[in-house]
Formats: structure tokens, sequence, C-alpha cells
């Protein structure tokens, strides 16, 4: 017995990385698996291949597992209709979504083109949106349904060079709370992850200097793909957790704050930018999230 038993999960950018890794998990522990991947490279400019989404499949179906191979793209509103029409059609059901697939574009902000702005824009933000809105009047029909989204501490905290990676997250981060707060009554979930784990993605943030390179050889050693999946299948499967923001990192779990007041400051006669400047902003400054990376969060050697 399994924790997705009877379920028909949709993974998408399910070739490589945290996707596959989630996919073949999610088909061990029951689920029918719908394994989606574009088959184009990091950046996303490639036409695609359903080689490696239907490589997947065949691995899955030689551990006695069922799925089948989508190459849709998620950035594609009739592709991202198109994967759940395919759930339908071959498993007669759809209860899960997780959605990892992505592309990096990173460049610092000054220098960025709004080619690769709108590229990482149009693959994690608009994507997010694409496959939730092609499946959330099914989810929402059967009172049944659960949404697994990534978002990044490169959005969550923040890191130089993804600006545009950045805003897709958070917007990611925004989307999902919504639709856990509007499918509370429906009993359709959705929670997001903002994973540490060595892919094809990380592999290409540039290494600039001797902090980074240890970050970057942390990562490829300690925090693995498959240590995420393990959260991701969880939320997944049937609970009570909705509405939530949690990173997995090598064998550690967190949930994490959402934005809430930290400090507040009254001034009956109302403000005026001086006393705002002499006042409020001194006082308040101890409670200022400072610009500091994840790598100033996460200060300890992943477990």
């Amino acid at each position: 017995m399994g924790v997705l038993d009877g379920k028909v999960v949709l993974v998408t950018g399910a070739a490589r990385g945290i996707g596959k890794e989630c996919a073949v998990l999610a088909a061990r522990e029951g689920a029918k698996v719908v394994v989606n991947d574009l088959g184009g490279g990091v950046s996303g400019g490639d036409s695609g291949d359903a080689g490696p989404a239907q490589e997947v499949v065949d691995e899955i179906k030689a551990a006695g597992g069922e799925a089948v191979a989508n190459s849709d793209s998620v950035s594609d509103r009739k592709g991202a209709g198109h994967m759940v029409e395919q759930a339908m059609d071959e498993f007669g059901s759809l209860n899960v979504v997780i959605n990892p697939a992505g592309i990096l574009r990173d460049k610092m902000f000054h220098k960025m083109d709004d080619e690769d702005w709108d590229a990482v824009i149009n693959v994690h933000l608009q994507g997010a949106y694409n496959v939730a809105r092609a499946s959330i009047q099914h989810f929402r029909d059967q009172e049944d349904g659960a949404y697994v989204m990534f978002t990044s501490t490169s959005g969550i905290i923040g890191n130089i060079g993804q600006a545009n990676y950045a805003a897709a997250k958070m917007g990611v981060a925004g989307l999902s709370r919504i639709i856990a707060m509007e499918g509370a009554m429906k009993n359709v979930r959705s929670n997001i992850i903002a994973p540490f784990a060595w892919t094809r993605m990380i592999a290409t943030i540039p290494v600039k200097d001797e902090e980074s390179a240890k970050r970057v050889e942390r990562m490829k050693n300690a925090m693995r793909a498959d240590q995420v999946a393990q959260l991701a299948v969880a939320l997944s499967a049937p609970s009570d957790v909705s509405g939530q923001i949690f990173v997995a990192r090598g064998n550690e779990l967190f949930l994490m704050s959402q934005p809430r007041p930290l400090r507040g400051m009254t001034r009956m006669e109302g403000w005026d930018p001086t006393s705002i400047l002499e006042h409020a902003f001194p006082a308040m400054k101890a409670d200022m999230p400072d610009l500091g990376n994840t790598g100033s969060v996460f200060t300890w050697e992943p477990v």
C-alpha cells in the first residue's frame, strides 16, 4: 500500500532532476503518472524531445507502475490543457499536479534582456497558472485535488543575478496561497516547496568565488533531488496541510514564515516624510531583514 494508491498524478518537468524523482516516487507510492517534459534544455530555448519523458515512463513501467508520456510545454496554455485531458483519457481522473518544470536565464538585472525576463516568467509563473487553471475546475467538481508548486529561496530570500527567476517564484507563492484559500471548502489544497538540490538548473549557476564554489559543492554532495521528492509526494497525499511554504534541504525540512507585520508604529498627529525618516525608520531598523542571500540564512552545513 502506498500513500498515493488510486490517485492520478501529473508531474511537469519530469524527465530529469526533481521532476523525475517525483514521478518515479509517486508511481512507487501507487499513483498512475502523467510524465510531462518538453525535453528541452535548461535555458528553455530548445524545440523539445519526447524521448526523455518516455524514458521515465519506461522506468516506471519496468518497476510495475503505470505511466504515460507527455511532451507539451507548461508555458503553452493549450499544452497544459492537453496534459489534463491526457490524464483523463488515459486514467479516467486527475488528483494531483506536481509542477517543478523550470528554466534559468541568470543575469544581473541592469543587463537583463527582455527575452530572458519573458522566458523565465512564462515557464515558471505562467506555467504554474496554466497547469493550475487547466485542472482547477476538475478538482473543485470532484472535491479532491492537490497542487505541489515550486518556489525558490532565490525569491523568498533572494539571490543576486536572478531577478527574473525570483520574481516568478514569488508570484508562484502568491498564486499557491490564493488557490489554497479559495479551494479550502472544496478539498482543494495547494502548497509550495523551495528545494535545495543538485539539478541541471543549479549546475548552470556561475561560480565566481571560493564561497560560491563551496556552496555549490555542498549542494551537489549533500542535497539530492530524491530527498525533495519525498516532501512533494507527502504533500500530494490526502492531508489537511494547505497554503504552506516548505524548504527541503538534504535531510532537513523547514516550514517557512509568510509575510506578517514585524513592527508597528502609530503617530496620532499623522506621519510626514521627515518624521518617518527621523523616527519610524530608525525604530524599525532592528527588525528589517538584511540583504543577505540564502547562505546568510542557512549558515550551517546541510544534514
